[in-house]
């Protein structure tokens, strides 16, 4: 086979490939194989006519595209793996010439991955705050505490404060009109959570039992429903029941309910090291972010978007899935959110684009350093997995390597040694 290329625009490659005739000939032998299994031909049983009688026939051209088919992709990757040429896309195909005793020629036109010309990406200057808890950070981690462990209490009488869940009842109305979604019954709702329209719980905060008041506010212009964006609305609201949360009192009791340590002053202390152990590493992810910001901002490279396409559809199949573990799935947000797949791509675009352009700097300082995935790092990687997941090291190997992701392990492990790269060698300010 010979297969040479050139380059026809920025990020697009042509490449001519010619397979030898012998393996064309090859090639219409299974496709006859193939097609005659399932071809009728009077006085043969399938699969039993002779090669001639099928040509006679049914002509040798009607082998042509299966033998195509056959010797096509096979050719392809041969051609991209002797050339090196990094694919993005799927290639667009042209066949040139294909026939019985001759050699089969195409043409393929490929996206490829693009030149990056680096700019500075050693000595960054990095922002590197020092981390503090302060006593402020502990109380208010102290506070989602007792809201977490409050006990609701139903309130007898008097008006709805900011805190209290309310069950109420709410029909909303725009242009005199009921619209969809805007009826229910015996919702509770906590006041002051800002779950509902702006302006909608301050209104409810000062009703008694029993009650009945017209709630009126307008639906902000970012509103997901395009109908009702920017639209005045009337709300219809009972209120039927008041629970209020009763906070346990922040003492050694509570400590010892909510932890292992026996007085209130332990537990702040074990607060406070957890808090810093998390900015810590809240502010290591802030410094790889920056470096990797600047580094990029001083590269160049333009993105072909087919790069941006696949990575959005991995960010929505992503999505996709983690719905899934919630119990939903696309269909079921778009209409609760009043999104189209459209809108949500278009919403993924800028990370997606930001997604290839860090990957495609990054891999280029790493080839640019020599870096490689070593095997050291593959089986120090899989050693870290098999504690985190409790499974046999060797076991998750097989699995990525079944599944033919390997590969992905090794381009992620090469991708956060460059960003440690940077980081090592970038300027804390």
């Amino acid at each position: 086979m010979k297969a040479t290329w050139e380059k026809i625009d920025k990020n697009i490659v042509s490449i001519d490939v010619e397979v030898d005739a012998e393996k064309v000939s090859a090639a219409l032998d299974q496709a006859f194989k193939k097609v005659a299994a399932k071809v009728n031909v009077p006085g043969f049983r399938k699969g039993k006519v002779p090669r001639g009688i099928f040509e006679s026939r049914f002509g040798v051209e009607s082998l042509y595209q299966d033998a195509i088919d056959i010797l096509l992709p096979e050719a392809y990757s041969e051609a991209v793996r002797e050339n090196d040429i990094q694919p993005v896309d799927r290639p667009e195909i042209d066949v040139t010439q294909f026939a019985k005793g001759q050699s089969f020629k195409f043409k393929a036109k490929v996206t490829v991955k693009p030149e990056v010309k680096l700019g500075e990406y050693k000595g960054l200057e990095v922002e590197s705050p020092a981390v503090e808890v302060t006593e402020e950070e502990i109380n208010a981690e102290l506070n989602r505490l007792q809201q977490r462990h409050a006990e609701l209490t139903v309130v007898e009488e008097g008006p709805a404060q900011e805190g209290d869940i309310a069950v109420i009842d709410f029909d909303g109305y725009v242009d005199g009109e009921q619209f969809e979604g805007g009826k229910a019954e015996r919702y509770s709702l906590e006041l002051g959570s800002g779950s509902f329209i702006p302006g909608f719980e301050e209104q409810v905060v000062g009703m008694e039992l029993g009650d009945f008041k017209d709630v009126e506010v307008t639906f902000p212009e970012s509103y997901h429903a395009e109908h009702l964006a920017g639209k005045p609305a009337v709300f219809k609201v009972k209120l039927h029941e008041l629970k209020r949360k009763s906070l346990p009192a922040l003492d050694d009791e509570f400590a010892k309910d909510v932890s292992e340590f026996d007085t209130l002053e332990e537990y702040k202390q074990d607060l406070s090291a957890k808090l810093k152990e998390r900015k810590e590493k809240e502010a290591e992810q802030a410094r790889e972010v920056a470096v990797v910001d600047k580094a990029t901002a001083n590269a160049e490279v333009e993105i072909p978007e087919a790069m941006i396409e696949t990575e959005t559809d991995y960010m929505l199949k992503d999505f996709e899935n983690r719905l899934r573990a919630q119990g939903m799935n696309l269909d079921l947000y778009y209409q609760f959110s009043g999104q189209s797949e459209d809108m949500l791509r278009g919403q993924m675009r800028s990370d997606a684009e930001k997604r290839v352009l860090n990957n495609l700097v990054l891999e280029a300082i790493a080839k640019a350093e020599g870096f490689e995935a070593t095997e050291a790092d593959l089986t120090e990687e899989l050693e870290k997995m098999s504690s985190q997941y409790n499974r046999p090291a060797e076991e998750l190997r097989s699995i990525f390597e079944k599944n033919g992701n390997i590969s992905n392990l090794q381009e992620d492990i090469l991708l956060r040694k460059t960003i440690q790269f940077l980081l090592d060698n970038s300027k804390a300010v």
